[in-house]
Order: structure tokens, then C-alpha cells, then sequence
């Protein structure tokens, strides 16, 4: 069996692009995969194009012989546009694999240790009383474990970090006190703040409130982590946006983080997601994956954690909390059972996701993530 073409899709589902990779064989099986390198879809496009030029006539069974040479065959090796290709190309690899052997994916990576997936959802307010309410809607709903989170911009993308933080704190707090000790609280604080910033919030917070802070600052210096660590007890749960095995080393090795965020459509694919998550088991650490696309990502990230035992929950981006119309059934008609609480991926062959490619008509469109300043002018993180 050789790869006979490699197709991409930079298309616009429900409320967001999505760029899914389709590759196909000479026998007629092919697989899907997808990108996780949000609003630069453009650039992931083109290096799958270079990729393309010497993967074609390749044996698709030889993943990780791909990876290697994907990531290795180059002098500027690595970076999120690259590993993102590779991730997508990866993805669809495996799902290559598991419909050419007659197995799900999961069987591939030695089999699953759970019938099914724990998630987590997402919701918002605007103000306290919305956020408490909001926990309540997902607690009552079914969901056990859950992210809220504070509207802190504004419509014009003003962003005070100290004004933010404190809002932020006391609707937790209320939520907690609502909710009581047995839901799983959690925030993404999306690396917004300081080290100082990030310290004065988690001491705003009861020592109950939250069960985990997601991303309270940038990544790129772990020393950073290494000071704020000392000065909360609050879980970290961080690596989303690592694009690489070597990206989780200081986190992993140093107990930086206390729940590896892998982006399975960003850190390399299944290939290098499984030596991450290896790696995490060896330091008692469970895999809490972001899961921000649509069912592709869905559902590669949910074989992977039927095939581990070091795992928390899924992220999951349709709920009561928010509906983004990134799961569509008519685009996707074959895609994992998404219920409260729970995804239970298909007992078929691959990664069982099907794509209507006649319904990948929505053309990409230009968007940005909102560009957040401060008073004083200033650009910040977003």
C-alpha cells in the first residue's frame, strides 16, 4: 500500500476554520487527520504541502518512519506550524492503519483500559451571579468536572489584569460556595497574567475553590513556573501549546505541572503524544488534553486516552455552557458519541470519523483572536 495523495481542507465549521488533512491510497483506504494551529491554518496548509512532495509513494503502515523523517529531514526542524502538519499527517496515518488491519485506533496503541471518556465542559458569565450559575447548569446537567470562566475583556478588547483577577476570584469563590466541595472547579486563565499577577490571584481564592488553574502564565521560560510553584498550592495544568515532546521535558521532569494539557493536533500527533504521555506516567502525572477542534481531534485524542492509564478528562467544546456547532453531524455524519460528562469513541475500524466532503463548501475566512491592550495603550496577551 503507498500514499497516492495528500489533501488539505482549510474550511470554516460552525463557528471557527478547521484544517482537516485528508490522505489516500493507492488501495482506496484513506484516513483523516487534523491541525490544531488555530488562525494560522494558511501556514500549516503550506508545509503539508511541502511534506506532500516526498510522501507520496511512501508506505502509509510505516508511521513512525514518517514522523522521523517529517521532523528530522529539515535544519529548521520543530516549531507549532510544522508540528502541526505533522500531527494532522500523523493522525491520518493511524487512521490508515486501523482501518487497513480492521481495528480502532485505540487497538493500535495497545488496546483501552477504559470503556469510556471522563470530559469536562466550559462556561462563562459576565458578572458572579452568571458564573454561579453557570456551574449550576453544568453540574446539573451531568458534567462532574468543568472549567467557568469571567468574562474579564471588554467588547473593544480592553484587558486589566488586576481588575480581572480580582473579579474573577470572588465569582469562583461564590461558585464554590454554591456548589460545595464535590464538583471539579477549574479556570483557564489562557497565560494572561504575571508571575506577581497569577501569585495575587490564586491567594484571592479560598484554599478549597479551585481543583485546577489552566495556563496561568506564558510557557516559554519554565523558571517562571518554578517561582509562581512556590507561591500557591493550586494544581497547575499546563502544555497545550508545546509542540513537542522536548517542550514537556522541564514541566515533566521538575513537576512544573500537575496535568499535561497535550494538544494532540499540535504536539506531533498520536506518535508523540503516547511518548508524552509515557513520560507523564512515569511522574504520576494525568494527561488533561485539549481538545479545542472538531470531531477529529475528538476523536484521535479519545483513542488516546482509551490506550492509557495515566488520564483526568477531556476537553470538550459542546455543552450547555457553549455550542461553537463544531461537532456538525451533517459535515461529520460518523463521529464519537458525545454525551454529559462522557465521549465513547465507535467500536469500528480507524479513528471512526467520517467527513462529507461535498459539504466542505464553507471557504476559510480571515479571522483573529481579539488583540487585548491595556489603559495605557499596551498590548497584552490574549
Amino acid at each position: 500500500m503507498k500514499i497516492s495523495d495528500i489533501k488539505t481542507f482549510p474550511v470554516w465549521v460552525g463557528a471557527r476554520n478547521q484544517m482537516l488533512v485528508k490522505i489516500e491510497t493507492e488501495e482506496g483506504i484513506y484516513g483523516w487527520g487534523e491541525s490544531g494551529v488555530i488562525g494560522r491554518e494558511l501556514a500549516v496548509q503550506g508545509a503539508v504541502q511541502h511534506y506532500r512532495e516526498f510522501l507520496l509513494g511512501k508506505d502509509p503502515m510505516q508511521r513512525g518512519r514518517i514522523w522521523q523523517e517529517m521532523y528530522r529531514s529539515q535544519y529548521f526542524e520543530g516549531g507549532r506550524v510544522l508540528t502541526g502538519a505533522i500531527s494532522a499527517i500523523d493522525i491520518a496515518l493511524h487512521d490508515i492503519a486501523g482501518k487497513k488491519l480492521g481495528v480502532p485506533v485505540y487497538d493500535l496503541l495497545g488496546g483501552k483500559h477504559r470503556d469510556w471518556v471522563p470530559t469536562f465542559a466550559t462556561g462563562s458569565g459576565n458578572n458572579t451571579d452568571e458564573v454561579v450559575a453557570m456551574g449550576q447548569l453544568l453540574w446539573n446537567s451531568g458534567y462532574k468536572a468543568f472549567r467557568l470562566q469571567y468574562q474579564d475583556a471588554t467588547e473593544d478588547q480592553l484587558f486589566e489584569p488586576r481588575v480581572a483577577l480580582a473579579a474573577t476570584a470572588t465569582a469562583l469563590n461564590a461558585a464554590r460556595e454554591a456548589l460545595g466541595p464535590e464538583p471539579v472547579i477549574g479556570i483557564d486563565i489562557h497565560h494572561r497574567y504575571s508571575v506577581a499577577e497569577a501569585a495575587s490571584f490564586c491567594n484571592k481564592l479560598r484554599p478549597d475553590t479551585l481543583d485546577f488553574v489552566e495556563e496561568p502564565i506564558r510557557d516559554e521560560t519554565p523558571e517562571a513556573y518554578a517561582e509562581l510553584r512556590k507561591m500557591t498550592n493550586i494544581p497547575f495544568a499546563i502544555g497545550e501549546e508545546f509542540a513537542s515532546k522536548w517542550q514537556f521535558l522541564p514541566y515533566i521532569e521538575r513537576g512544573l505541572t500537575n496535568f499535561a494539557r497535550l494538544d494532540i493536533c499540535n504536539v506531533g500527533g498520536i506518535t508523540e503524544a503516547m511518548k508524552v504521555a509515557g513520560w507523564a506516567e512515569a511522574h504520576y502525572i494525568d494527561l488533561m488534553p485539549h481538545n479545542p477542534l472538531g470531531p477529529i481531534c475528538v476523536a484521535a485524542t479519545s483513542h488516546l486516552a482509551m490506550a492509557i492509564p495515566n488520564f483526568s478528562w477531556l476537553e470538550i467544546r459542546e455543552s450547555p455552557g457553549e455550542a461553537p456547532g463544531k461537532y456538525d453531524p451533517k459535515v461529520f455524519p460518523v463521529q464519537p458519541k458525545v454525551e454529559p460528562g462522557k465521549v465513547t469513541v465507535l467500536d469500528q475500524p480507524g479513528l471512526g470519523v467520517e467527513v462529507d466532503e461535498s459539504l466542505l463548501t464553507e471557504p476559510f475566512r480571515f479571522t483573529e483572536p481579539p488583540h487585548l491592550h491595556r489603559t495605557d495603550g499596551s498590548y497584552t496577551n490574549w
